[in-house]
């Protein structure tokens, strides 16, 4: 997937932020190894009535999932976007979350951008191509698997 990732931003999150993320991360382990279909259906759900997480509300959440977990600090990019999207949705935001690839050389990565941006990526926007997307409010269209019509 990706290569490890360190904290980005300033400090260390604080005890109930490091608290809170506990159980997002423990669901996204859950969805990790599930279909993608599945994945999307379950997220779409989940990510009703939120209203658009910020760049800095994504940051904070994607900050707190990797002070929690080794998983999600390292390769797991799928387990950490998952988290982190998670995680802003606790707080009634939701981040847009993505699944994609690169083909030169082949690479898969997931991630959440906010404000049109990819969030603790070392990545700049456009590195990959979604093939799965489930945007926040207000984000734009939605892209499923390839082939899949998404909606």
């Amino acid at each position: 997937m990706s290569r490890p990732m360190e904290p980005v931003g300033g400090g260390r999150p604080s005890l109930r932020r490091r608290v809170a993320a506990l159980p997002a991360v423990g669901v996204a382990r859950l969805l990790a190894p599930l279909p993608p279909h599945r994945i999307r259906r379950v997220l779409r759900l989940v990510r009703r009535g939120a209203g658009p997480a910020t760049a800095a509300q994504a940051l904070a959440a994607r900050e707190a999932v990797v002070s929690v977990s080794a998983r999600c600090r390292g390769e797991g990019c799928l387990e950490r976007s998952l988290a982190t999207a998670l995680l802003c949705r606790m707080a009634g935001t939701w981040p847009t979350w993505h699944a994609g690839v690169r083909t030169q050389p082949f690479r898969a990565h997931a991630w959440v951008e906010a404000d049109g941006r990819p969030i603790g990526e070392p990545y700049p926007t456009g590195h990959f191509r979604p093939i799965m997307t489930v945007a926040g409010p207000l984000a734009g269209p939605e892209a499923g698997p390839v082939g899949d019509p998404a909606r």
